[in-house]
């Protein structure tokens, strides 16, 4: 990691390169949401030396903003590596203390219920990315709500029975009519899921 910071510091320094040196947090954001898509890819794909090169260019990242918070004193690789290290051990005290667990689902309690305790009781009410793609972000707001409501018909119940391509297909379906239309169905569910967080 220091040998790629030191790169890092080469290219954003005078006699480096001028297009790293304009870089910012900001202008890098969706380089790092497409280095971890490429990853996805990669991984999907089970292709070993992709997965190492698409692993890199996600820590490529990760070096730039640590330079740039250097660069505006900030923060630096130690506060980054010390404050996930902390929370690692703090969200495991199944393994790094003495707490007991039976299972996977005990495990996620205690993991959400520590990350309650360390947001306080003035968090706000859901922590859901902007970035997300839109339907993941709709996957991570009805984890949060409480509500009841449904607009799954009865038609797509019958002929789900269990089988999740029958929700992709409705989903394709849903996506064509959208499309066929002249909706973009990210940004209306994008709009919706906005909307349903605000009343969480």
């Amino acid at each position: 990691m220091q040998e790629l910071l030191s790169i890092l510091r080469r290219l954003r320094g005078p006699d480096g390169c001028p297009w790293d040196r304009e870089q910012t947090h900001s202008s890098l954001r969706g380089f790092l949401i497409e280095e971890a898509y490429e990853a996805i890819d990669a991984i999907l794909d089970g292709d070993e030396d992709a997965i190492v090169e698409e692993l890199g260019d996600v820590l490529l990242q990760i070096a730039f903003h640590v330079v740039i918070g250097e660069e505006e004193r900030t923060f630096g690789y130690p506060e980054i590596e010390k404050a996930i290290v902390e929370k690692l051990v703090r969200r495991h005290p199944h393994v790094f203390g003495d707490v007991k667990v039976n299972g996977i689902n005990e495990v996620d309690a205690i993991w959400e219920s520590i990350k309650k305790e360390e947001h306080g009781p003035n968090e706000t009410k859901h922590e859901v990315p902007n970035s997300l793609p839109a339907l993941k972000r709709a996957v991570e707001a009805c984890k949060l709500s409480k509500s009841e409501e449904s607009l799954v018909d009865e038609k797509l119940m019958k002929d789900y029975q269990g089988d999740p391509q029958c929700v992709a297909g409705y989903l394709w379906s849903i996506v064509c009519l959208a499309v066929r239309n002249g909706i973009d169905p990210e940004l209306e569910l994008r709009d919706l899921v906005n909307r349903k967080l605000g009343q969480l």
